[in-house]
């Protein structure tokens, strides 16, 4: 599964070097940051609504397009801030045999 995260991120950083006016994600790093979350935020609030849809219509088609678009954004932050896929499923897999429950009692202290 972590090989499309990879081959995703692979490409992501080969863009980020590429002419604004000729690639979306290196336009997205010409325009910084703030821009970049902007888009995670929208991303976020469209597969919430999306989400919300499938629930009623058991159609799950635009939550699944709209999570790609969510991960696609997100990785696309994480490139900004030079960090990649590999960094969040180290985390994952870091709570591992950790309850949900523990895990956030132990980012309070």
């Amino acid at each position: 599964m972590s090989d499309v995260l990879e081959r995703l991120a692979a490409v992501l950083e080969t863009r980020k070097e590429a002419a604004p006016e000729t690639s979306y994600v290196a336009s997205l790093h010409a325009k910084g940051l703030n821009k970049i979350l902007e888009k995670v935020g929208e991303e976020c609030t469209e597969t919430l609504l999306a989400a919300k849809d499938a629930e009623q219509s058991g159609d799950n088609r635009e939550v699944i397009m709209e999570t790609a678009d969510l991960w696609f954004h997100s990785m696309v932050m994480l490139s900004n801030l030079g960090l990649g896929p590999q960094d969040v499923l180290d985390e994952l897999a870091s709570r591992f045999d950790l309850s949900g429950l523990e895990e956030k009692a132990s980012r309070k202290s």
